[in-house]
């Protein structure tokens, strides 16, 4: 790089004209150095600092940064701008319905009043921090929602980041909000009889019957067409979810969420006695469990006719997604292996099988040693 040009101190004032090569140097005013260059973008920019040493080293960097052909941060575009723009070219489209809106909630109500106005470039982990912190004092939030908030903030600028808008991801320079541990209490296997042999007449009992018996989510029961549903071959492929609100069908959840199950005997039997009652009805429908008039049930309504049946039959208040980790930790405890498990409730990867069930490890272990035994024990 060729040897910089300062201005000397007595040409306090003074511009130099040759700005456009290694930049120029000059005291605007005691104790205010400006230092002048032309960026990639072909635009004359500055930077300045209190000190003739120090602007000198911020003047290096941007033209190294130019050299290797990087645009000098813009000062003017705002959080709140930027924050728009994600969601226009990064979200809206590419997401499931339900988390673009969910997105857009949280960017609405707590991102933009916080930091609308503060230009992108200028903010920092402190002030994150300091938000992140009155949120869990406020206490009106959950954990959960803290911890949400936190990471579409760091999504929304790891993608400023990638496209040179920011210097650095603030956001990962503190420490998340903790996870929120929420106990796990699914019913027990006599606790699933009973509710199921409560149910056995209820409209949508089947509906629960399957939903125990596969583990399926409460959205992948409500979008299950009877042409994903094999009698002959005793399979049931998960292909759509029912989204909330719209109930129109959507994608599953990832990629291992579209999946093809074998079914156990109970929940075939459920799917044929299914099938035969809503012949009885006189329903013409596309879609397994449905309402009267043959449309999709409403998420919400599942929830709060199961939550009624429970309390008739006497069990703890339950939400139907634990009908689903009642169903795993059935299989846990039988004896299954946690990688089929995993495979069967369609989740993303082993680990957050592992995670979920991991208060279930200490019965496994000692299974795992009381098979060692039985191998090793050659008197048996």
């Amino acid at each position: 790089m060729a040897r910089l040009q300062p201005e000397k101190p007595s040409n306090v004032g003074r511009a130099r004209r040759n700005i456009y090569g290694q930049g120029s140097v000059r005291e605007r005013r005691p104790g205010r150095w400006e230092g002048r260059y032309r960026a990639a973008d072909g635009r004359v920019h500055s930077v300045y600092a209190k000190t003739r040493a120090d602007v000198v080293l911020r003047l290096r960097a941007a033209l190294v940064d130019r050299d290797h052909g990087i645009r000098p941060i813009s000062q003017r575009v705002t959080v709140g701008q930027w924050l728009d723009e994600w969601l226009e070219i990064s979200v809206k489209g590419k997401l499931r319905p339900s988390t673009i809106r969910s997105y857009v909630g949280i960017v609405e109500t707590h991102l933009k009043p916080e930091f609308g106005r503060v230009p992108l470039a200028r903010l920092d982990a402190a002030s994150v921090q300091r938000m992140l912190t009155r949120l869990i004092a406020e206490n009106r939030l959950s954990p959960t929602t803290v911890r949400y908030i936190y990471t579409i903030l760091r999504i929304a600028l790891g993608r400023a980041l990638k496209l040179g808008k920011v210097a650095r991801n603030v956001a990962t320079l503190i420490d998340p909000p903790a996870k929120a541990r929420r106990e796990m209490r699914p019913l027990t296997r006599e606790q699933v009889h009973g509710f199921l042999d409560a149910v056995r007449e209820d409209r949508l009992g089947l509906l629960y019957t399957v939903a125990v018996s596969t583990g399926m989510r409460q959205g992948e029961l409500l979008a299950l067409r009877w042409q994903d549903v094999d009698f002959d071959a005793r399979t049931l492929t998960v292909r759509h979810t029912l989204q909330p609100q719209t109930r129109q069908l959507g994608l599953p959840k990832t990629e291992r969420s579209r999946r093809t199950l074998q079914l156990p005997a109970t929940a075939l039997a459920a799917l044929i006695e299914q099938r035969r009652r809503q012949a009885g009805e006189g329903i013409a429908s596309v879609y397994v469990f449905a309402s009267e008039v043959g449309t999709p049930l409403d998420g919400r309504n599942v929830t709060h006719r199961f939550q009624a049946a429970l309390q008739r039959a006497g069990l703890p208040r339950q939400r139907f997604h634990d009908l689903r980790h009642a169903a795993a930790t059935l299989l846990i405890e039988a004896g299954e292996e946690l990688a089929v498990v995993s495979r069967l409730l369609g989740h993303s990867d082993f680990g957050t099988t592992a995670n979920i069930y991991a208060h279930l490890t200490s019965s496994m272990e000692r299974r795992a040693a009381d098979r060692m035994d039985a191998v090793l024990n050659r008197t048996g």
